[in-house]
């Protein structure tokens, strides 16, 4: 899950009361994990986090479980996130109560800023989809492998073009776009196992660096698919936004977390 803040378990947090009465009943976690659900929400919400140093000395005789805590942790981002996506969490309810828009009025990037940002993401998107096949068609079997390699890089990337490539920020729609980002996911899907049916046709013992080659080369394809509908249709920027936009930029709000 990204976030801007960098030591999210500091054990020193200082929090405006209104802003502690709004976010608190919907911090689940009472252990070590407490402080980072917070935050997650916090930034989530559109507050401004600000992180101070300070002088820091260890105790020798900590007794956390650090491995534990980690699993904990895990669990709790997964849980967040999952909430978060369903809407669980009113968090479009607390940023207009709450949150701060950006000072400057959002600019997207440019056609060709967007092609060139949505290529680097598909870049790691590719060589994450080729480690997870290899590791998924082992025992999975190659049209199995591949929908479940393109399943989580779809996820993932689906999260990344929204802020890396169209830098859309905020909750609102969040969910409604990985949906659609789903839709689009199986449109490539559809692609790259049409792709694999028609190479067992050809070639029935074919090998996993040559089911690999295909899948990449179909894959180039549906990138570009991807792209048109994520620019078209997931990530299309509606009027009505820009007038909401516009707007919430002329109300000062103070949000300091």
């Amino acid at each position: 899950m990204q976030v801007q803040f960098s030591d999210a378990q500091c054990g020193f947090k200082a929090v405006r009361a209104e802003v502690a009465h709004r976010l608190l009943p919907y911090v689940k976690d009472n252990c070590w994990f407490f402080d980072t659900e917070l935050l997650i929400l916090a930034e989530r919400a559109g507050l401004r986090i600000h992180e101070i140093p300070v002088d820091w000395i260890d105790d020798p005789d900590s007794r956390v479980d650090i491995r534990q805590t980690a699993i904990d942790d895990i669990r709790g981002l997964v849980r967040v996130a999952g909430s978060m996506m369903k809407g669980n969490i009113p968090l479009q309810a607390i940023y207009a109560e709450l949150g701060r828009g950006p000072i400057a009025a959002p600019t997207r990037p440019s056609f060709f800023g967007q092609v060139i940002r949505f290529g680097i993401v598909g870049a790691f998107s590719t060589l994450a989809f080729a480690l997870l096949y290899l590791l998924f068609q082992g025992p999975f079997g190659p049209q199995q492998g591949n929908f479940l390699a393109l399943l989580l890089t779809a996820i993932a990337n689906t999260a990344a073009n929204r802020r890396f490539t169209f830098r859309i920020h905020g909750p609102e729609r969040q969910f409604t776009q990985q949906f659609q980002g789903l839709v689009v996911f199986l449109a490539a899907w559809g692609i790259t196992s049409s792709s694999l049916l028609l190479l067992h046709a050809i070639h029935p013992d074919a090998s996993p660096s040559t089911e690999l080659f295909v899948l990449t080369c179909a894959n180039i394809f549906a990138t570009l698919v991807r792209f048109v509908l994520l620019r078209i249709w997931v990530f299309r920027v509606r009027r009505s936004e820009e007038r909401r936009t516009g707007f919430a930029l002329n109300q000062p709000k103070e949000s300091l977390l």
